[in-house]
């Protein structure tokens, strides 16, 4: 597939994602919307343009792997993994409903394509960590993703993890974390500031890239690498937008977890077009 065309058909399923997940929140009155369109942008562009997977085999020895590590975000996780063909899409409408598969977090026991479960946070990245350490020591060529939230970083296990990672020099794990600059309440700079975080991963032994995380085409740039060309971690720094995509839930924190009514449904729809 040309570039273009990639870009377009990528920017095609995070406009399908955002809908569903809206939908999805909409339907349950529970959910993480403001995380879920921040992040949709990076995921659509991880399944749709970078990684190696096979959803008729999803424990296929050779594929890619991701873990989610903003456990809470699952709009963006489940309407990935539905719309890669690894579950049909009435199972959406389930979304934390009695006995579905569509938890409030990701749960690899019940849905095919979950690495491992997220939810309480600071643990996608040791465990994905984990991962590409494995992929080293058997002389495996997949490579590893982990989405982290910025405020998620505010956690101590996560510059373990980045400790080692550059000491061992994993070239086949990527970092990306999603730097929409607000957690549940209130700024992530006013909470507990991370600033300057590029300096602090370089400073642990890591490539770090900076980017637009809503920017397609620059997200396919630094995400898609050939195995084994990397000597050291990447973490790409993506600035997003909380709630990315619909107007009155844009850059605002209440949307961390907020649920919209009918009426809020409804300028939604006609604005993811």
């Amino acid at each position: 597939m040309l570039r273009n065309d990639t870009v377009a058909t990528i920017q095609e399923k995070a406009l399908w994602m955002r809908r569903k997940a809206f939908h999805m929140v909409f339907d349950a009155q529970l959910g993480h919307p403001g995380g879920d369109f921040s992040a949709i942008d990076i995921i659509a562009t991880l399944y749709f343009g970078v990684m190696r997977y096979d959803a008729k085999k999803p424990d296929m020895a050779e594929r890619d792997r991701f873990i989610m590590s903003k456990g809470h975000a699952t709009g963006a996780l489940y309407t990935a993994l539905c719309a890669a063909g690894y579950y049909p899409e009435d199972w959406l409408s389930t979304y934390m409903g009695p006995n579905s598969k569509l938890n409030g977090h990701p749960n690899r026991n019940y849905l095919p394509g979950v690495e491992t479960n997220t939810g309480p946070l600071g643990h996608g990245m040791p465990v994905g960590l984990g991962i590409a350490i494995a992929g080293q020591l058997t002389s495996s060529d997949y490579r590893t993703y982990v989405l982290t939230g910025d405020g998620e970083l505010q956690e101590g296990s996560n510059w373990e993890a980045a400790m080692t990672a550059g000491h061992r020099k994993v070239g086949n794990f990527t970092l990306i974390v999603d730097r929409n600059r607000l957690q549940q309440g209130m700024g992530t700079e006013e909470t507990n500031g991370l600033d300057p975080l590029d300096d602090k991963f370089r400073a642990f032994g890591w490539d770090v890239e900076i980017l637009d995380g809503h920017d397609v085409a620059a997200l396919l740039d630094k995400l898609d690498f050939a195995p084994g060309s990397r000597q050291r971690p990447l973490c790409v720094i993506a600035n997003t937008v909380k709630g990315k995509g619909v107007s009155f839930m844009e850059n605002k924190a209440s949307w961390h977890h907020g649920v919209p009514n009918a009426e809020q449904f409804d300028i939604a729809m006609k604005e993811l077009v």
